[in-house]
């Protein structure tokens, strides 16, 4: 699928769902502040989450890392409205910084004038994404030594009982969701490219997973 295509399918299923995401999402989007306490994020150091979507995540990851300066980029025009609303509610424009961009491909200096972060994090977004492999590799190339990546998404739900797999697999399906099996595999071969090292955790009985892949400093 083209970046275009992709923006306006995005747009098209968050149009509406944009105005109540956060609500509904809360219930089973697990393990998002778990991923924000693993950031550790520095006094003074910079974070970018990719597919930023509501802004939810940004918000809090500002109000744990009070010195931080926070990015945030997402495909859907439509996500971003709501998440600028949020930010500025929250009071925290000054320092949250928003911009339009395709996972796989943005120039974080060109939107944002930064070209890597100290921590980037992924949540939710891998499994929505066509490209999701070519997202890490991206995600990996914005982190600076001794930077990490942080991502949480559906797991496989591999310690759950088979009648639940099969109902939540299919009601994702219609969502244009899709966990992403391999993924400890291809953040362990996006690591091993960049002499990095990467972590990868299933929680909550297979439901959801942790993932990440830390630079070192030289």
């Amino acid at each position: 699928m083209s970046e275009t295509g992709h923006a306006s399918l995005m747009d098209g299923v968050y149009k509406y769902q944009r105005h109540f995401y956060d609500l509904t999402r809360k219930y089973y989007l697990l393990g998002r502040d778990r991923m924000l306490d693993n950031l550790q994020v520095p006094d003074g150091g910079s974070v970018i989450e990719i597919g930023c979507g509501t802004g939810r995540n940004l918000i809090k990851a500002a109000r744990r890392y009070p010195k931080a300066k926070l990015y945030g980029v997402d495909i859907s025009d439509e996500m971003l409205k709501t998440a600028r609303s949020n930010i500025e509610k929250a009071g925290l424009s000054d320092r949250i910084e928003l911009g339009q961009g395709d996972a796989t491909n943005f120039s974080s200096e060109e939107i944002f004038g930064v070209p890597t972060f100290d921590r980037a994090f992924i949540s939710y977004a891998l499994s929505m994404i066509p490209d999701w492999k070519g997202t890490i590799r991206h995600s990996a190339t914005l982190i600076g030594p001794g930077g990490a990546l942080q991502v949480v998404d559906f797991g496989q739900q591999e310690r759950m009982p088979g009648w639940f797999r099969s109902i939540l697999f299919a009601w994702l399906d219609k969502f244009h969701v899709e966990p992403r099996a391999d993924m400890g595999d291809v953040l362990r071969e996006v690591a091993g490219g960049q002499a990095a090292e990467a972590a990868y955790d299933s929680i909550y009985r297979g439901y959801a997973v942790l993932g990440s892949l830390k630079r070192p400093l030289a």
